[in-house]
């Protein structure tokens, strides 16, 4: 089943927001796992799963299985599994290595075929955990704030993605972009809009995602967008 990749190496960028909400979204209809590859575990967190016992920490390290870290959530038919501060160990003590980047890819090899989608959050880095996201990803989303700095960031990471397409990955394909963090009151946010529709065509999402302070304030309190009643701007990501 296809495994999608939420990654962009800049922070912030609502990364993290975008994988959770899409996973659950894609959960009202299908059978989905969250992998939380991000040492900071906010998606762990922000689905209510915290000091797990077992995480993906165990799972690269080879001493679990993929199967036995998995945890269920309180969303139905959306399982996780979770991140902790360990993982922080293993993006440092992973070099980069043919062998060590397929790690993910291994580890999902027994499970992929229990679900109808797999998405991978991972780290706002061009380490070793991201590139072993690239390895295991099928496709990737990638969610962009609308700044001025918006496509130098995404360009450096473009490059890596087709290093990986070149040698470990060649079936890698890009999804598609998703802008975030959209302010409609500003003119640079149009621009950089503009500038990243000209730039990657129709792989940008037609959907944007404002930024809405009121929904920040529900995410900190762990709730998802689809449990909230949204402004009607707001529109999840539809292509996917």
């Amino acid at each position: 089943m296809p495994v999608i990749g939420v990654i962009n190496q800049k922070g912030g960028v609502g990364k993290t927001t975008t994988a959770i909400n899409v996973a659950a979204a894609l959960a009202e209809k299908r059978y989905v796992l969250l992998i939380d590859l991000d040492p900071q575990a906010n998606a762990s967190s922000g689905l209510n799963i915290r000091g797990p016992d077992l995480h993906i920490y165990d799972v690269l390290m080879g001493d679990v299985s993929a199967a036995d870290a998995i945890q269920v959530t309180d969303t139905n038919n959306l399982h996780m599994i979770p991140a902790a501060a360990d993982l922080a160990a293993a993006a440092l003590d992973l070099d980069a290595s043919e062998g060590n980047l397929g790690l993910l890819k291994r580890a999902l090899k027994d499970i992929r075929d229990d679900y109808d989608l797999i998405v991978i959050d991972a780290p706002p880095s061009l380490g070793s955990l991201t590139l072993n996201a690239l390895v295991a990803a099928d496709q990737l989303l990638v969610p962009l704030q609308t700044e001025y700095y918006a496509l130098e960031g995404i360009a450096s990471m473009m490059d890596t993605v087709e290093r990986i397409q070149t040698g470990l990955n060649p079936d890698l394909a890009l999804l598609g972009i998703v802008l975030t963090m959209f302010d409609g009151r500003t003119k640079l946010s149009q621009e950089v809009e503009d500038n990243v529709r000209d730039h990657f065509k129709s792989l940008v999402f037609w959907s944007v995602i404002p930024r809405n302070i009121g929904l920040q304030k529900h995410l900190l309190m762990g709730n998802l967008f689809l449990t909230m009643q949204l402004p009607r701007k707001v529109h999840l990501p539809t292509a996917v």
